[in-house]
């Protein structure tokens, strides 16, 4: 029998490309995509499936409790892989209401809802029911240029509204998983990068700006340093930790690729003048201008992914150079996408 995934913020950058990766590891599979369609979340990003009869899209709220719990009862979901978030750490600092209504709220009342569905399966099929939960290394705060990467033990220390949402939203999953045996297993990701991703984040907002001739904001000096992880690397994790995860586990996903913001957006500059040059010639660099530092802000983040390596047998093992480069080929190709996504939100 075929399986039934039910993927949340689905129309959203990792979302999208979850749903791509899952159709690619189960081509049999019934998809059911479920999605707000807020700002970041955009139905153009499913185009693939226009057309196939197995994937199924469904605009909602997570916290509507009645409307998810129809879905998952309709199409009999074996698996729910929960992504739908806000996740802009700009955003939260200068609004926080929505990140605790979706990240904590809404969470909490999708969380009740998956234990309902769940406990009204039968014997078997609650065995082989899962609840995968994406989130971020952000939870854990930030780390100094000598402090280790972070992993599964390191102690929550939220430092902006957005990672405290996040951490909220880690904790009432584990609550979930002792207190209602909600089988469970959380992922902590690194920075993502490649399609599809809202032009808000570093690589595409940069991309984006200079495309247009604008300017290209650098928060102080640019030296906080990220670990970026391809989003289809971490798309395959996510699928290795349903398929093979511990139930009540916890797994550090990254790319073990450290890069200091400042650099990022040269390279990025550098690629840009061979692929797209501009019509005086100038490089892109020139529309770099240092800004104040935003409030807060984290120095470092690293993730050692050893233990996913070795309990779901995956690494990330792609280089970094030439998926840059491919990622922004990819935005160049599709000005229209950028043009279609910055004009709803």
């Amino acid at each position: 029998m075929s399986k039934v995934f039910f993927i949340t913020g689905a129309a959203g950058f990792i979302g999208s490309n979850l749903v791509r990766s899952l159709r690619a590891a189960y081509p049999d599979a019934e998809l059911i995509s479920y999605d707000l369609l807020t700002y970041a979340g955009h139905i153009e990003n499913l185009k693939d499936f226009e057309h196939d009869p197995k994937h199924h899209f469904f605009q909602g709220n997570i916290g509507d409790e009645k409307l998810v719990l129809e879905i998952l009862e309709k199409f009999n979901v074996d698996a729910i892989f929960h992504l739908a978030a806000e996740t802009h750490v700009d955003r939260s600092i200068s609004g926080a209401d929505p990140f605790i209504e979706t990240n904590v709220a809404a969470h909490t009342r999708f969380l009740r809802t998956a234990q309902n569905y769940q406990q009204s399966l039968s014997a078997s099929a609650q065995e082989q029911f899962r609840f995968i939960h994406i989130s971020t290394d952000e939870v854990f705060g930030h780390l100094s240029m000598d402090d280790p990467a972070f992993d599964e033990r390191t102690p929550y220390a939220p430092r902006s509204p957005y990672a405290a949402s996040k951490a909220a939203g880690d904790h009432l999953v584990r609550a979930w998983h002792n207190t209602y045996k909600l089988p469970a297993i959380i992922l902590n990701c690194s920075n993502n990068f490649g399609p599809y991703q809202y032009p808000e984040k570093l690589i595409p907002f940069m991309l984006s700006r200079a495309l247009a001739g604008q300017s290209l904001p650098i928060y102080g000096s640019g030296e906080q340093i990220r670990d970026w992880l391809y989003v289809e690397d971490h798309c395959q994790a996510i699928i290795k930790a349903y398929e093979c995860g511990e139930i009540g586990e916890t797994y550090c996903i990254g790319g073990s690729n450290e890069q200091r913001n400042i650099d990022i957006v040269r390279r990025l500059c550098e690629i840009l003048d061979e692929r797209r040059p501009r019509e005086d010639n100038t490089s892109y660099k020139s529309l770099i201008e240092h800004v104040e530092d935003r409030p807060g802000h984290d120095f470092r983040y690293a993730i050692n992914s050893e233990k996913a390596q070795k309990a779901l047998s995956w690494s990330a093992g792609t280089n970094f150079a030439s998926l840059l480069t491919q990622t922004i080929d990819w935005y160049i190709e599709n000005t229209e996408w950028i043009n279609i996504v910055q004009k709803n939100r």
